[in-house]
């Protein structure tokens, strides 16, 4: 007797592809539960990739540029941003800059200087000075995380040299402060001395960061530096590099200007950037249940497609087909309501986070301010559109949906030709 065999995978992949057009409502429900498993993981991990995205931008702009400078002995007391501990001790300030402005891939170098003070007639009681360059620095900065500008919305900025400042504009607000006010205030110079202060409001900015529109007063930093009695010293240097994903090489040709009583550091060092990347398996693990739940209907609609062609099955085994065949033919059709799925989950996802990447999503609004005032993220993010990161969801849900259908896929193996006729 001849045997009427399909003529190779072609021809199986044809049976399967097939198969899956027989109960359109079965089909339906199974593309809709894998679809809607990817779209969460592309919709989570964009929104992830942003709250990432704006962690880094907001360390890279305010707290460490690409790379930050410190003593070994502010490092170990950086909670208190003291001034005693200039970076790159003994030696001239702007032959250090020039020293480093001049290392390959360097893009902008910056003093800065950040510490506390009192206020004397506030109801707000301490603030953060901030000693910036502040014209040079918004040219290469987006200072306001949203609107990506300045940040400035009234007035402007503190003229070198001159007795201004900038205050936040929560902090304007709490402490009844408007352009053209005097802030009496008190801080501690680099000589452990007490110094006051009364400088002029000469502008208000938001820049959309908790931290700095509540708390911060920006000052012209060569004022502050004499203030603070720094002289030709300063607390930080701030590098800016070319490309911020390649400082290696940087960073050991500064540790050779600076000598080894000098912490340099990357930004990715920071540790809020460490910990975001130390919770990326996790996020990886929470991909994986929206997919496995999905998964839980395909595997019981293989079940029951099994369950019903029996009879089917039974055929198959006597016109030929081998048990590895019969299982390939349940498993394609699996795959391919996997990859129908998955497609349709992730170009769902991809059109909605290619459309809110252009607006920003305010989190105050949805977990208040509280949440976000001790960690440096901006009040809003911005989704992240990545075609790699939509590729990589297409490929999570097809192959873990593949796998974990397999199974169910095998119970055709152990279905006996001659039993499965007699039903």
């Amino acid at each position: 007797m001849n045997h009427i065999k399909p003529s190779g995978t072609s021809a199986l992949l044809t049976i399967a592809f097939r198969n899956i057009f027989r109960n359109k409502r079965r089909t339906g429900f199974c593309v809709i539960a894998v679809g809607t498993a990817v779209f969460f993981i592309v919709f989570y991990s964009s929104m992830i990739a942003g709250t990432i995205n704006s962690i880094r931008e907001v360390v890279r702009v305010f707290e460490t540029g690409d790379i930050r400078i410190v003593s070994r002995q502010f490092e170990a007391e950086s909670e208190y941003s003291p001034v005693q501990y200039p970076a790159a001790q003994g030696q001239s300030l702007n032959t250090v800059i020039a020293e480093i402005m001049a290392v390959p891939g360097v893009k902008a170098v910056f003093p800065r200087i950040n510490t506390y003070a009192s206020l004397m007639e506030s109801s707000i009681k301490h603030a953060f000075i901030w000693g910036l360059k502040i014209n040079e620095e918004i040219k290469l900065n987006n200072f306001n995380l949203t609107e990506r500008n300045s940040g400035i919305i009234e007035g402007r900025y503190p003229s070198p040299g001159s007795n201004e400042c900038a205050i936040g504009a929560r902090l304007a607000e709490k402490a009844g402060l408007k352009i053209g006010d005097e802030i009496p205030l008190k801080t501690v110079s680099s000589q452990f001395s007490d110094k006051l202060w009364s400088p002029v409001v000469s502008g208000i900015f938001s820049f959309d960061y908790a931290k700095a529109d509540g708390e911060v007063i920006i000052a012209d930093y060569e004022r502050l530096a004499r203030l603070l009695v720094l002289n030709d010293e300063t607390q930080q240097i701030i590098v800016y590099a070319e490309n911020p994903d390649k400082l290696k090489k940087i960073v050991s040709e500064i540790e050779k200007i600076t000598g080894e009583d000098n912490s340099v550091t990357e930004w990715n060092e920071q540790y809020w950037i460490v910990l975001m990347n130390m919770y990326q398996p996790f996020y990886f693990c929470l991909y994986l249940i929206f997919l496995i739940v999905a998964c839980l209907l395909i595997i019981n609609t293989v079940t029951m497609i099994i369950h019903e062609r029996i009879k089917e099955i039974g055929m198959m085994g006597s016109l030929g087909m081998t048990r590895k065949e019969i299982v390939e033919v349940f498993f394609f059709e699996s795959v391919f309501l996997s990859m129908a799925g998955a497609s349709a989950g992730v170009i769902a996802g991809g059109i909605l986070t290619g459309i809110l990447s252009n607006f920003p999503l305010r989190w105050t609004s949805l977990t208040g301010e509280s949440t976000f005032s001790a960690m440096p993220a901006a009040n809003s993010i911005f989704l992240q559109f990545s075609l790699l990161d939509l590729a990589k969801s297409w490929c999570l849900g097809v192959v873990t949906a593949s796998i974990f259908t397999l199974l169910s896929s095998l119970k055709s193996a152990f279905v006996r030709p001659v039993e499965a006729l007699r039903r």
